[in-house]
């Protein structure tokens, strides 16, 4: 019988054992205008937990993990991030964050999480993002940096246009943005020759658009603005009676548009997006997305879908879930990796200094009766 109390003992522990929780913060804008943003950043990681837990859990060096992904809205703001870094780090005791969204955001934990040798998954545009001085911080989306030469010029080239309007959020994010998209028009022939920047919070655009029609312009570009915030510009727009051409040369969020604007406003906007609707994995992910979300997926999901499966491969050739020096060093060896975007790497040292910048293709598509209809493949070279 004691031999028998000692089995069922030892396979108690064992069951225990293989029931150790690891838990992955996810942080973003839950809430307010950049919600569809948050939400994909949140969902990706948790899709991303799901298929671990199914397959009974994370196997690192022998252990098995039930993964947990512990989310907290940042709300777009620096002081909010602030506190979510401090309780997922100090009280939740994370050592890997999925996130967060924005320049202000990032710049703000950034000293906390890199102190602290927390690896994060930045959606931040800025290219203060990245660099040698953040070993521990990775960006697993493309920027205006790496997309706009390229898909401005196909865009000048192809529809046209001349004089371009735009408005942007008065922030780190908005700023960094003006300056790779004045460039780029400028290179591409038609000019960003009217800006205006406004609050985040902001609803009443047309004071601001009056202006830019007032110039001219045959486009107005929406990079860099929250997806209901560039709903709300398509549909003012249309209302003074632009007629021009719409842009949205950065941030998937064609739904979140067309739910705002409503399909005629948004009908023949030349949108950047991720995603190829025609790939079967990024189709079967929309419809896990919905089944289990009850919404409509944001084309930046699946980027931290994959980041967060990046990340698990790493732990798992670093052998350790807590030395994150090691699964740094593993996470940007990796060459190649298959997801659901395709095939990823890691690019940058030119540009950061650092090559935890990822490199994946990316698409242009035009708005029809409210869906996206891919119009051009693009690398950072060409869109074709």
């Amino acid at each position: 019988m004691r031999w028998m109390t000692a089995a069922v003992l030892l396979l108690a522990a064992g069951g225990a054992h293989a029931q150790e929780v690891l838990k992955i913060g996810a942080m973003g804008s839950l809430s307010g205008p950049g919600a569809a943003w948050g939400q994909a950043i949140q969902y990706g990681a948790e899709l991303a937990a799901d298929d671990v837990n199914a397959k009974g859990g994370l196997e690192v060096a022998g252990k098995r993990y039930k993964v947990q992904v512990v989310a907290y809205d940042d709300k777009y703001q620096a002081n909010e991030a602030v506190t979510a870094v401090n309780r997922l780090i100090f009280d939740d005791k994370v050592r890997f964050i999925i996130g967060p969204m924005g320049g202000a955001t990032q710049l703000a934990i950034a000293p906390i999480t890199e102190k602290n040798k927390v690896i994060t998954m930045t959606m931040a545009f800025t290219p203060l993002s990245l660099g040698p001085d953040k070993p521990y911080s990775f960006r697993p989306i493309l920027t205006t940096s790496e997309t706009a030469p390229a898909q401005i010029a196909w865009v000048a080239r192809a529809r046209g246009i001349k004089k371009v309007g735009a408005l942007f959020p008065n922030d780190e994010t908005g700023q960094k943005i003006i300056v790779d998209l004045e460039k780029a028009y400028a290179k591409a022939g038609a000019p960003l020759a009217a800006k205006e920047l406004f609050e985040r919070d902001r609803l009443d655009m047309a004071p601001l658009l009056t202006r830019l029609m007032a110039q001219g312009v045959d486009a107005i570009e929406l990079d860099g603005n929250a997806p209901t915030t560039s709903g709300l510009i398509v549909k003012q727009a249309r209302e003074l009676g632009f007629k021009g051409l719409i842009i949205r040369s950065g941030g998937p969020a064609t739904p979140e548009i067309v739910n705002v604007a409503g399909k005629a406003a948004a009908e023949g906007m030349i949108v950047y997006t991720p995603l190829d609707p025609r790939n079967a994995a990024i189709k079967a992910y929309a419809d896990r997305y919905q089944a289990k979300y009850k919404k409509t997926m944001n084309g930046f999901s699946p980027s931290f879908h994959d980041a967060t499966h990046m990340l698990f491969q790493a732990m798992q050739q670093a052998g350790t879930v807590t030395d994150t020096d090691q699964v740094a060093k593993a996470l940007e060896a990796i060459r190649n990796y298959q997801g659901i975007m395709g095939v990823t790497n890691w690019t940058g040292k030119e540009a950061y200094g650092i090559a935890h910048q990822v490199d994946v293709p990316y698409y242009l598509a035009e708005v029809k009766d409210g869906k996206e209809e891919i119009r051009a493949r693009c690398s950072v070279q060409a869109c074709e």
